[in-house]
C-alpha cells in the first residue's frame, strides 16, 4: 500500500511555523442564503463553480460548519464570536430599526485593527443602519455596500422608485433600483480587489459579505443564462467568479502563502422562494430553521502554506469560532471577559486534531434553544419548522428527538428511546446554556444596541416602520372566516387582522388540558403578538422590536376547563388580560406594534420565528372557538 506523505508534511510544517513570524492576511467570504448543496465541492451540478472547486482542492472542506437560521443574528455571531442570544441579536433588523449590534461589543475588525491590520468590509452589513451601528464604528476603516438585505426596499421621496441605499463608509452615495443590482457583485469585487492591492504591504482583514444570492436575484449581464439552474444558478456562478478574482489577486501579488481565506454562508437556502432558492440536500430544512439545512453551511478554508490540499474536516465548528481563530493567528489574545462562545479552530485547520474545539454546539432560534449537538449526536428539544413560513412536520412535534448525524445526516430517525443516557447528557448541557443566555430570564445576556428616534438612511415617502407618511388611515375589519379557524390553521399576514400601529382586542374561548401551549401567534422577532399558556397561566405577549423589546402580562391563576379570554392592547399602549369577564392583569407597553407583522397568523402554533420563547413543547390539543380580533 502506498501512503501519501503530503498531509503529514503539512501538519509538520504548520507546527514548525511560529505564529509570530508574520501575521497572516485574513479574508472572509460570506454569501447570503447559499445552501449546503449549492456549490460544486458540496454536490452542485447545475451551476458550475470552478474557482470554489479549485479552492477545495487546494484547501479544506468544512463539512460540519454552522452559522445561524437568519441574517442579522448570523452576522452578529461571526463578528463577535458569540451566540446571538448572548448579545441580544435575535433575528433580522429592518431598515430604520432602533436596535443594532451594541457598540461596546468588540468585533473581529476591532481586535485585528488593534494588531496593526488594515480593515475593510465590502457588501451586506445588516447589524443596524443607524450611525452608531455602522461598520466604521465597529473597527472597519472603510465600507462599501448595501447595509441590509437587497429586498428591504423603500420608496425614495424624490424619484418614487423602490430603492436600497449604497453606502461608502457612513454616507449614502447612491440609491439602487432592482435593475442597478445587476452590477452589485461586480462593483463589490472590484472594491475588494482594490483593497487587497492597496494593503499588500501590511496585514489586512477583508470581510466580504455578498448581497448574492438573496432574493431578488440579479446576476450580472455577463452571467445571465449561463447556468443550467435559472437565474439563481447564474448568480452562484457570479459569486464563484468573484471568489476567483480574489484568489487570483492574492496569487498575483504573492500573498497567497500568507493569507487565510474562509468561504461560507449566513444561513441555509430560502426554500419558499422555489427556483430562486437553493438546495440544502441531503440536509433537512432551510433558512429560518434549526434543522441542519437551516444552519449547516457549505464552507471552505484555504491557506496554501498551512492547510493541507484536499483535506476534509467534519468536526463541529462554526462562524462563532472565526473571531478567536483570527485573533490568535494575528498574534493577539481574546480577553476572558466579556465571555465569547467561540474557540480557536486553527488546530482543526492545520490538521493537528480531528476533535471539535467546543464542548457542544447550540442551535438557537431567537432566544429559544431548540437543539444541541455533541459529536455525532443532535438532540432536538422543541418543535422545529422546516423553514421560514412553513409549518411543523408531524415527526417534529415529538420531543425530545435524538439523531445520529454521522449515520443519518438527513435527521429522519429518532433514536431517543434507544439512548436515554445520551438524551440525559445533552439535556443537561442544553439546560445549562438556556439558563445562561436563553429564554426570558437569562443570567448572562448582554444588552442590544438601541438608539432613540431612528431614521431611514435616505429621504423616503415611508417611515422607518414601513408606513406611508401622512397616508390616510383606513379601518379594516378582520376577515369573516377568522372565527372558523381551527388549531393548526394559518393565514397569510396580508389576509390577517391589520393591527400595525393601532390598538386591538383579541378574544376567544379555550378548552385544553395542556399547561404549556400556544393559542394564537402572529409575527416574529421584530413585530407581533401571542396568546399562550405557561404552566397553565395565560400569557399575552406584545413584541415591538428585537432583543428585549417586548412586554407580556400573565394571569395570576392557572385556568381549567372552558375559559373565555380577552387580551387587549389599547391605543394608549395599555395591555389588559381578562378571563371569564374578570380583569386579571394589566401593564403598560412601551409601544404599539409599529408595523403589520410579516409572518403568518397561526392558531395553536407559531410556524416561523417565535414571537417569544414559549414553554410549549407539544402540538395543541383541545378547542379554540369564537376567535375574534377587532381594531378601533
Amino acid at each position: 500500500m502506498k501512503l501519501s506523505l503530503l498531509p503529514f508534511l503539512f501538519i509538520l510544517t504548520a507546527a514548525l511555523i511560529p505564529l509570530h513570524a508574520a501575521p497572516p492576511n485574513i479574508v472572509i467570504l460570506f454569501v447570503d442564503d447559499l445552501g449546503y448543496a449549492d456549490i460544486g465541492p458540496f454536490g452542485a451540478t447545475k451551476q458550475k463553480t470552478p474557482n470554489l472547486d479549485r479552492m477545495a482542492r487546494e484547501g479544506m472542506k468544512l463539512t460540519s460548519f454552522y452559522a445561524a437560521p437568519v441574517c442579522s443574528v448570523s452576522r452578529a455571531q461571526l463578528m463577535t464570536g458569540c451566540y446571538g442570544a448572548r448579545i441580544s441579536v435575535p433575528g433580522v433588523y429592518p431598515p430604520g430599526s432602533k436596535n443594532g449590534l451594541h457598540p461596546q461589543e468588540r468585533t473581529i475588525a476591532e481586535h485585528l485593527k488593534e494588531n496593526g491590520y488594515a480593515t475593510q468590509i465590502v457588501g451586506k452589513w445588516h447589524l443596524g443602519d443607524q450611525p452608531s451601528f455602522l461598520p466604521t464604528r465597529q473597527g472597519f476603516d472603510h465600507y462599501l455596500g448595501i447595509p441590509y438585505s437587497n429586498d428591504m426596499q423603500k420608496t425614495a421621496r424624490d424619484s418614487g422608485q423602490r430603492v436600497v441605499p449604497l453606502l461608502r463608509d457612513d454616507k449614502v452615495v447612491e440609491l439602487l433600483t432592482e435593475e442597478d443590482q445587476t452590477l452589485i457583485e461586480e462593483r463589490y469585487t472590484e472594491e475588494a480587489v482594490s483593497f487587497i492591492r492597496a494593503s499588500k504591504d501590511r496585514p489586512f482583514f477583508l470581510y466580504f459579505p455578498h448581497t448574492a444570492v438573496h432574493t431578488p436575484i440579479h446576476p450580472g449581464k455577463a452571467f445571465q443564462g449561463r447556468s443550467q439552474n435559472g437565474r439563481f444558478g447564474d448568480w452562484v456562478e457570479e459569486v464563484d467568479w468573484s471568489v476567483g478574482r480574489v484568489l487570483d489577486t492574492l496569487r498575483e501579488l504573492k500573498l497567497d502563502q500568507n493569507t487565510l481565506v474562509v468561504f461560507t454562508s449566513d444561513n441555509g437556502p430560502w426554500l419558499v422562494k422555489g427556483e430562486d432558492g437553493g438546495s440544502a440536500l441531503p440536509l433537512r430544512g432551510g433558512k429560518g430553521s434549526t434543522w441542519e439545512g437551516g444552519v449547516r453551511e457549505p464552507s471552505l478554508a484555504w491557506w496554501p502554506s498551512k492547510i493541507a490540499p484536499g483535506s476534509v474536516c467534519d468536526a463541529v465548528a462554526g462562524t462563532i469560532d472565526l473571531l478567536p481563530t483570527c485573533v490568535k493567528l494575528a498574534g493577539g489574545t481574546v480577553p476572558a471577559e466579556p465571555i465569547i462562545d467561540g474557540r480557536d479552530i486553527s488546530p482543526l485547520l492545520f490538521g493537528q486534531t480531528k476533535e471539535s474545539q467546543r464542548e457542544a454546539h447550540y442551535y438557537f432560534s431567537s432566544y429559544n434553544l431548540q437543539a444541541v449537538r455533541q459529536g455525532p449526536w443532535k438532540l432536538a428539544l422543541t418543535q422545529q419548522s422546516e423553514s421560514l413560513s412553513k409549518g411543523i412536520a408531524t415527526d417534529a412535534k415529538i420531543n425530545p428527538r435524538l439523531y445520529n448525524l454521522d449515520d443519518e445526516i438527513g435527521e429522519q430517525t429518532n433514536l431517543a428511546d434507544k439512548h436515554p443516557e445520551i438524551v440525559a447528557k445533552l439535556q443537561s448541557l442544553a439546560t445549562r446554556m438556556s439558563e445562561d443566555i436563553g429564554g426570558n430570564q437569562p443570567k448572562s445576556r448582554r444588552p442590544a444596541g438601541e438608539v432613540e428616534n431612528p431614521q431611514l438612511l435616505y429621504p423616503s415617502s415611508e417611515t422607518a416602520g414601513g408606513k406611508k407618511k401622512n397616508a390616510p388611515k383606513t379601518e379594516r375589519q378582520p376577515p369573516k372566516e377568522l372565527s372558523a379557524l381551527k388549531p393548526g390553521d394559518t393565514l397569510a399576514s396580508d389576509a390577517s387582522p391589520q393591527i400595525g400601529g393601532r390598538g386591538f382586542t383579541l378574544s376567544c374561548t379555550v378548552e385544553t388540558a395542556q399547561p404549556d401551549v400556544i393559542l394564537v401567534a402572529h409575527g416574529g422577532l421584530s413585530a407581533g403578538y401571542a396568546l399562550h399558556l405557561r404552566a397553565g397561566h395565560v400569557v399575552f405577549t406584545v413584541r415591538y422590536g428585537g432583543g428585549e423589546s417586548f412586554t407580556e402580562i400573565t394571569s395570576p391563576k392557572s385556568i381549567s376547563g372552558n375559559a373565555q379570554i380577552t387580551a387587549r392592547l389599547a391605543k394608549d399602549r395599555t395591555m389588559t388580560l381578562t378571563i371569564n369577564d374578570e380583569v386579571v392583569a394589566t401593564a403598560g407597553a412601551k409601544s404599539l406594534i409599529g408595523r403589520q407583522p410579516q409572518e403568518n397568523f397561526c392558531i395553536g402554533h407559531d410556524d416561523a420565528k417565535p414571537v417569544t420563547p414559549y414553554t410549549a413543547k407539544a402540538e395543541f390539543q383541545g378547542n379554540i372557538n369564537a376567535l375574534q380580533i377587532t381594531t378601533p
